[in-house]
């Protein structure tokens, strides 16, 4: 099952000439990149939703932490390790 995963923006970059816009984004600590393209006015220190890769759509804070409440309590935020996709 796919599904989409919490993360905090840590920092964002222009790249390609400046068309594509990237985060550095955290999820529970574990950085990894995404693209930015579908929601362009997202901010440093915002939450967002990743799939594949993309982030998808902006959360509050508290729902991030909800459902990563349920990851660790489920046993599930190994998929979050490097080897895996998002």
């Amino acid at each position: 099952m796919c599904l989409a995963i919490p993360g905090k923006v840590m920092s964002i970059e222009n790249r390609y000439d400046g068309k594509v816009k990237f985060a550095k984004v955290s999820f529970d600590g574990l950085i990894k990149e995404a693209s930015l393209e579908l929601l362009p006015d997202v901010q440093i220190n915002d939450y967002v939703l990743i799939h594949v890769g993309v982030a998808i759509s902006k959360i509050d804070e508290q729902e991030a932490e909800k459902v990563f409440q349920y990851l660790r309590e489920s046993g599930d935020l190994e998929e979050l390790e490097p080897n895996h996709a998002l």
